[in-house]
């Protein structure tokens, strides 16, 4: 009996993953290498790797997150105007996304879509079971497909630390992350908090950090 190839494009499923974002957890590729002195309250100051982003509003917010996490670990932020012992290069971002298409399997009629127990002639025969009629939910014929299609983002954030006295790198590290979301206020919190878990971290090793959905969200 002839099988037909029935393809749907829909958009229930892009909903779907657009909702279960909100509630998976947040996944970051981090690399970091080290050479930070002991934490012994020495101050530093929170600037922009990118020119254009300084003294914007929305810099000074992912600006504060930083200082809070670098505060917490024992250094000190500068203050009245004096000169830091460490510069702090904050940069963040997210690209333009890359589509994506997945297919998976589709509910299909039972012995195809002209007959048997789930065509329209076995609904016109009438055969008695409710599973003969319309489409049977534990069912699937796999060569009817669902076709999703969506965009995949990918989001960074980058931390450099300098000694102010000779310029030399004492930290650097990258966060990446690929996600269903170009929200850069979503996105940078992540990426921070993905950037300082096990802060410092092993120089030279990149890790996966796996951060628990804001239940707020």
């Amino acid at each position: 009996m002839p099988i037909l190839r029935k393809v749907l494009a829909a958009a229930a499923p892009l909903a779907l993953l657009a909702v279960s974002a909100c509630t998976q957890p947040f996944e970051a590729k981090v690399s970091r290498f080290q050479a930070l002195p002991v934490p012994e309250g020495q101050t530093f100051a929170v600037v922009a790797a990118d020119a254009r982003n300084e003294g914007g509003l929305e810099f000074a917010q992912y600006a504060g997150l930083v200082t809070q996490r670098l505060a917490a670990y024992g250094y000190r932020p500068v203050e009245g105007g004096a000169k830091p012992e460490l510069i702090v290069k904050f940069g963040y971002g997210v690209d333009q996304g890359q589509p994506k298409t997945v297919s998976r399997p589709a509910p299909g009629p039972a012995f195809g879509p002209w007959g048997g127990w789930g065509g329209p002639y076995g609904r016109r025969w009438g055969y008695g079971s409710a599973f003969y009629y319309g489409w049977d939910p534990f069912w699937y014929d796999p060569w009817y497909q669902q076709i999703d299609t969506y965009t995949v983002y990918t989001s960074h954030a980058e931390m450099v630390i300098e000694r102010t006295a000779d310029g030399k790198h004492v930290f650097e590290g990258k966060a990446r992350a690929r996600s269903l979301d170009d929200a850069l206020p979503k996105l940078v919190p992540n990426l921070v908090e993905a950037m300082f878990t096990n802060f410092p971290g092993q120089s030279g090793e990149e890790v996966r950090i796996t951060i628990a959905p804001d239940k707020k969200r």
